[in-house]
């Protein structure tokens, strides 16, 4: 898949699927001779061992993140705003690469080529360390806005569906950081009735 004078990066992104915060992705190029060991699918590691990891990948490798707000969701749609995300990880590597491996489905309108390889993030280890990068970054912001939102207990589920999040969404209504265009979020905005009630 890589050749020896090839530079490859892999992509990947977290957060496509949480009703709050942002979607980041990462782009990474893991140099040929690395001795990371356990790169994998950051859904299948364990909190601990993605942080490790983490660190590991960013000491040897050429990293790249792009972060796309909520706001910024709720104007261009999510899909698009992976797309978007996707491409500032690209561009904020040191080295252009020659070729992106994306997680899934070729990244659309990119100077660069990509090609998509479905369950890329277990099968290419590049596309594995990006999905490390993407997840650790972004469950770090998540962990870093709970405490302004202490009801929602962001920190343990980073804005994903969960049945606490949704019982807690029914009762405590949207937050600043909700993504309005998500229909479980589009269904408990405040009004200003809820407002007024709960002297908000």
């Amino acid at each position: 898949m890589k050749s020896k004078l090839e530079i490859i990066a892999g992509v990947d992104e977290a957060g496509r699927g949480p009703l709050a915060g942002p979607v980041v992705a990462a782009a990474v190029i893991l140099p040929d001779n690395h001795s990371i060991e356990g790169l994998a699918d950051s859904k299948k590691l364990s909190p601990k061992k993605r942080e490790k990891l983490f660190e590991e990948i960013q000491a040897v490798s050429d990293v790249g993140v792009g972060i796309i707000s909520h706001k910024k969701i709720d104007k261009i749609n999510i899909l698009q705003g992976t797309y978007q995300a996707m491409r500032q990880a690209l561009d904020s590597l040191v080295v252009k690469p020659e070729k992106a491996l994306i997680d899934g489905f070729a990244l659309p309108n990119y100077s660069v080529k990509s090609e998509g390889i479905v369950d890329g993030d277990n099968k290419v280890e590049a596309i594995s360390a990006a999905s490390i990068i993407a997840k650790v970054t972004r469950d770090r912001i998540m962990r870093n806005v709970a405490p302004i939102f202490p009801n929602f207990r962001f920190e343990k589920h980073k804005g994903y569906g969960t049945k606490l999040h949704m019982e807690v969404l029914n009762e405590f209504k949207a937050t600043p950081i909700h993504r309005k265009s998500f229909k479980p979020v589009k269904m408990n905005l405040p009004t200003k009735e809820w407002l007024k009630d709960f002297k908000k």
